[in-house]
């Protein structure tokens, strides 16, 4: 195995995702890749792993200080 290339410069981070889920709200740890204004998971809220996939990406929003 070997690396051929550094594709992005992303974090990897354990994130306290909030989704609806029939009608109710509720978090879990998710898995994600964290960019500077972007979030994409990297696994579903019940713990299986999905493909890093833009699509799923969740734009950050300013913090309110």
């Amino acid at each position: 195995m070997r690396v051929l290339e550094i594709l992005d410069d992303l974090r990897v981070c354990i994130i306290d995702l909030e989704v609806e889920l029939r009608g109710e709200l509720r978090h879990s740890p998710t898995l994600c890749a964290v960019s500077e204004d972007k979030v994409i998971p990297l696994n579903t809220p019940d713990g299986r792993p999905i493909l890093m996939n833009m699509e799923n990406a969740i734009e950050l929003k300013p913090s309110s200080a």
